[in-house]
């Protein structure tokens, strides 16, 4: 459904310390690094942070969630272990398993350094 999703940030370098460990988790990256901005590409598509190009500083959306397919469990509990490693903020309730109207599935929730909410998702077959 989606080319690509930008984030901005306010701090592509910091940014980009953050999100090689957290994308490296996915099997994903380094970043490709073009000037004010940087990509993560996968054969689903690719992630973006960058640098504001209006001047004006970058600020994360409210009520705004940008999720990450994860294969396992595991792989969320090391994708959100390697965000708060990596500056991160551990938000909501800790790393694991959650039941819902959408059925069972496996989650875990970090804000970014720019605070942009960040989540990892495994369901189970």
């Amino acid at each position: 459904m989606f080319s690509h999703i930008m984030v901005g940030t306010n701090d592509l370098q910091k940014s980009k310390a953050f999100y090689d460990k957290l994308m490296a988790t996915l099997g994903i990256g380094p970043s490709m690094v073009d000037g004010h901005r940087m990509f993560y590409l996968s054969p689903k598509g690719a992630f973006a942070v960058s640098e504001p190009i209006d001047g004006q500083p970058a600020c994360h959306a409210n009520g705004g969630t940008i999720g990450f397919a994860c294969d396992s469990p595991e792989q969320v509990k090391a994708w959100h272990d390697a965000g708060v490693e990596a500056g991160g903020a551990s938000i909501e309730d800790p790393p694991g398993e959650r039941i819902s109207n959408m059925g069972k599935m496996h989650l875990a929730y970090l804000r970014d350094p720019d605070g942009n909410k960040l989540c990892a998702m495994h369901r189970p077959a």
